[in-house]
């Protein structure tokens, strides 16, 4: 089985994404196949938590927590609806490191090697596929020495200007991504959410 994103643990309450238009059912969010669970109880702190993944085994890789989903059956069906500020899909999980070596040999030896490195211009990013999302891991050569942390979530929308509308000032200016023909506005951290948020656009038809 190839390795597939199932599920993040969150810290944050689930009113503070419900106050953001996410659809907040049983203290979880959908994401095009991907549940993101709220309230994580006993959180060591903010922010993501662990992830579950399909065909790795659980453990600790490099500092990220990973527990491990069962077969094919626990499979989520891909979410059909947007939810009311238009969230579609979950596109990226973004990692920091401050040995991206380490780290991506850590994942390597758990069966996610990276697919692909790119040279950001003074620090490296590294990517691979997880089933519905992708995984970024980032090199933050300025981190103090440690393990690689959880930091950010990139979602997909399916209008980026409606949702900038309905958040005002609590999202941030509309750029062009990395991606071609896509662009991506940050979520404010004056917002209180334990991770980074930003929004994108769907991939170019």
């Amino acid at each position: 089985m190839r390795p597939e994103l199932a599920e993040l643990f969150v810290a944050d309450p689930p009113e503070s994404w419900a106050a953001l238009g996410f659809t907040v059912a049983d203290e979880s969010v959908e994401l095009g196949g991907v549940r993101v669970r709220l309230g994580a109880a006993g959180a060591p702190g903010p922010g993501i938590v662990s992830w579950t993944l399909r065909g790795v085994e659980a453990g600790d890789i490099d500092g990220l927590a990973t527990l491990a989903a069962s077969g094919a059956s626990a499979r989520l069906a891909a979410s059909r609806e947007a939810h009311p500020n238009g969230a579609v899909a979950l596109d990226q999980v973004v990692v920091l490191s401050p040995d991206f070596d380490r780290t991506a040999a850590a994942l390597a030896e758990a069966g996610l090697p990276l697919r692909r490195i790119r040279d950001a211009g003074g620090f490296r990013q590294g990517f691979r596929r997880l089933g519905p999302a992708i995984l970024e891991l980032v090199e933050a050569r300025d981190a103090p020495a440690g393990p690689a942390r959880f930091w950010g979530l990139v979602i997909v929308v399916g209008d980026l200007d409606a949702l900038s509308l309905r958040l005002g000032h609590r999202l941030g200016t509309i750029r062009a991504a990395v991606q071609p023909g896509r662009r991506i506005a940050t979520l404010r951290s004056s917002v209180g959410l334990g991770p980074a948020v930003a929004f994108m656009d769907p991939e170019p038809s």
